[in-house]
């Protein structure tokens, strides 16, 4: 069980972090609801519901595919980045409640996917290095 526990997950030292990608995402798409803003913000309103549900709907794929979307982790970066941004982009003068939703929620999408995406990199480094050794011993043994 231990080894098919080992070759789903493929060495992903960031499956602990598909949760708080996930909730990250649910909060931005509720926020409008949570802190109130639907009135005075409706383009931002729609814009919070599609970024959130598209955060959620990748930290369920990580957990899904692990091993296939590692690549995708660099998204949330600029996804929490853009989340930084689009009050004032997307909104029309927020408020310090919105603003600050904003920012801490995409803020912490993009560390997070900063995370992700550094041990992705590590990842497939290992891969490849074990990828050689098991490619050179079959050689040594062959010859």
């Amino acid at each position: 069980m231990r080894a098919r526990y080992a070759r789903v997950l493929g060495g992903r030292d960031v499956a602990l972090l598909d949760g708080p990608i996930f909730l990250a995402g649910l909060f931005i798409a509720l926020s409008p609801w949570i802190l109130h803003y639907t009135a005075n913000q409706p383009v931002l309103v729609v814009h919070n519901v599609i970024m959130g549900a598209a955060i959620a709907g990748l930290a369920l794929v990580f957990s899904a595919t692990p091993t296939r979307t590692y690549g995708f982790s660099w998204a949330l970066c600029l996804m929490g980045a853009w989340m930084v941004a689009a009050p004032w982009v997307v909104g029309s003068s927020p408020d310090r409640g919105v603003f600050l939703s904003n920012v801490i929620a995409g803020a912490l999408v993009a560390v997070l996917g900063l995370i992700c995406g550094a041990a992705a990199m590590r990842a497939g480094r290992m891969r490849n290095r074990t990828g050689r050794r098991a490619s050179e011993m079959s050689h040594q043994t062959q010859t």
